[in-house]
Order: C-alpha cells, then sequence, then structure tokens
C-alpha cells in the first residue's frame, strides 16, 4: 500500500528505496561532522586557571604580554574523547615562547600540570616547535619533532594557522594550513587511547598563543 501511494506521484519501489538509502547517507554524514567545543563567548564545557586565559575577539587567549607565566597552564575540555579529528585556528607570534594543544590527556591531581599528547605551537631557542608531537609529562620528550624546512614554506609567523589533530587508534598525525607535518604510531599499549583537549601556555617569558574556531568530529 505505501508503494501505490508513491506511484500516484511517480516513484518506482527501486527509485523508492534509492532515495531512502540517500536520505540515510546524509543523516550518517550530518550525524559525524564537525561540532563547535568553544562558542567563542564563554568559557562553558572548558575549566582552568582563568588567571592565564581570556577570551577576546571569539578566541581563548592563553598568557599575558604584561607578566611572566611561572607555571604551564592549561584551559581543558571538561568531556574526554578518543578517537577525532581536531580542528581549529592557532596564533603565536612570539619567538621565545611556545604553547600546545594537549589530547588525549588527564589532569594530574593537586597539580597545575596534565599528561598526555601535545600537538606543539610556537619555539624555542632552537626554533620552530609547531606541529612537533611532545609527550608532557609522561615520556617528557618529542615522540615526533617537526621538519623546520617545511614549516618555514606552510607557516604564518605573525598570523592564523590552521591546525589539524587526527587520532584513529594508535595512529596520530597533524595538518598545519592543509599540509600533513607529523605522522605518529603508538607502540606503547599501556599509553591512554582517550581524554580531555587542553589549549596551553608555556612558562617563561610574557607572551599570548591565541585558539579559535575550536571543533572536533568524532570518528565511528
Amino acid at each position: 500500500m505505501k508503494y501505490m501511494h508513491f506511484r500516484r506521484f511517480g516513484l518506482s519501489p527501486i527509485l523508492l528505496t534509492c532515495l531512502l538509502l540517500i536520505t540515510n547517507s546524509c543523516i550518517e554524514q550530518t550525524s559525524t561532522s564537525f561540532q563547535s567545543i568553544f562558542d567563542g563567548k564563554t568559557f562553558s564545557g572548558w575549566e582552568g586557571d582563568k588567571k592565564f586565559f581570556r577570551i577576546e575577539n571569539q578566541a581563548i587567549v592563553a598568557g599575558a604580554l604584561d607578566r611572566v607565566i611561572p607555571n604551564n597552564q592549561f584551559l581543558c575540555t571538561e568531556s574526554e574523547y578518543e578517537d577525532f579529528e581536531l580542528r581549529m585556528k592557532v596564533k603565536f607570534n612570539s619567538k621565545e615562547n611556545n604553547g600546545g594543544i594537549q589530547f588525549r590527556s588527564s589532569r594530574i591531581p593537586d597539580h597545575h600540570e596534565v599528561i598526555g599528547y601535545q600537538a606543539d605551537v610556537g619555539s624555542t631557542s632552537a626554533g620552530y616547535v609547531w606541529g612537533g608531537l611532545y609527550d608532557e609529562s609522561r615520556r617528557n620528550k618529542f615522540l615526533v619533532e617537526p621538519d623546520p624546512e617545511l614549516l618555514e614554506s606552510i607557516l604564518n609567523p605573525e598570523d592564523w594557522n590552521d591546525y589539524l589533530i587526527r587520532c584513529d587508534g594508535d595512529q596520530i598525525k597533524f595538518w598545519i594550513n592543509n599540509e600533513l607535518v607529523m605522522n605518529y604510531q603508538e607502540v606503547d599499549k599501556s599509553i591512554a587511547d582517550s581524554g580531555i583537549i587542553c589549549v596551553q601556555i608555556h612558562s617563561g617569558p610574557p607572551s599570548e598563543a591565541w585558539y579559535r574556531d575550536i571543533e572536533i568530529k568524532e570518528l565511528d
């Protein structure tokens, strides 16, 4: 009876089936699209020491230009994530300090630090660390260091840069301005494969890291 109803409009059962498949595909695609996790106005869904974070021009600003940053500071999501693509725009024009994007991380109780992976932003005395994968408060080292020549060719040192982080099982990849800059496979099965996401300013001289348009797409 339902097919007879659609035949009144010239739709055959085969055509109807195709339309239903297309509709279901569109619904599935929509359900896995990027979702904003920062509204550009408030710290809703985020926690951290607000003395070192503010919101300006719809961006999270970490750090300050008029005072030294005494400790690493992190503003973190209240939710945890496992497999995902995380994208945002980042600006950091100081060459005397650095920041980063924590993921699959966790707070250390009664401490200012977090533990987990960090996608680096900014510089050290050795040069840019953008696109490096650092293991914060755990192995305490770069797991993959960035390619300085590649960064020189793609980075906007005084302006916004597009940062994309993809975590899928043991595979972790970074893109900056649509260029793949880091590809890593985790071989240590004891390392956590889920956790919070944070934006960071490193301890050191006065500096500001800007983060905006923060969106995530969770993977099946």
